[in-house]
């Protein structure tokens, strides 16, 4: 049941293009503009998230927090290379995943760090399926599969628990192609 939307949401049309060179610059500007909303909103639930997390979670949790912050240093830094204004009003794609994030903050802790696992470790392998040497967005696709980014996702997947909780993958998973689908819009 899950692995079609594993796939949806890791080898995306999107990721295809920036990995062929082929997206539009407006096309990615309009996603990267999108995601530094996300990362911001993720930022807040992830504290919340280690506020409440059990001992043994939060140096993993923490250390989230505190790339995430460098996250949003670092799309100012690309939004003011690319000319984007990352003052724009979020999309409905992002303000869906915002309350997704929302609904988690009620969720046991178990599953809303399963969830926060299952979205980074989309994002992980979907830009890792965007990995190519001829692509011109291949400054992000590094960033974004960085060694220290994997160590944090192996570390989250560490504390996620996946038995009996399809519902709540599906649900992320469909978020995260959404959230591509955006883009090509």
């Amino acid at each position: 049941m899950l692995d079609p939307l594993w796939s949806a949401a890791t080898r995306h049309p999107f990721l295809d293009a920036v990995r062929d060179g082929t997206i539009a610059d407006e096309a990615f500007d309009r996603w990267l503009a999108q995601d530094a909303i996300f990362v911001a909103d993720l930022l807040h639930f992830q504290a919340r998230l280690l506020a409440r997390a059990p001992r043994q979670a939060q140096a993993v949790l923490a250390g989230g927090c505190v790339a995430l912050v460098a996250e949003l240093d670092w799309f100012e830094v690309m939004a003011a290379q690319r000319g984007i204004d990352l003052g724009a009003q979020a999309l409905p794609t992002t303000v869906a995943y915002r309350a997704l994030l929302e609904r988690l903050d009620a969720a046991p802790f178990d599953a809303a760090v399963t969830a926060l696992w299952v979205l980074e470790r989309v994002y992980l392998l979907g830009w890792a399926s965007a990995a190519s040497n001829t692509s011109p967005f291949g400054e992000f696709v590094e960033h974004w599969t960085a060694p220290a980014f994997a160590e944090y996702v192996d570390g989250l997947g560490e504390l996620a628990t996946l038995d009996g909780r399809d519902d709540l993958v599906a649900d992320v998973l469909s978020h995260e192609v959404a959230f591509w689908d955006m883009a090509l819009a």
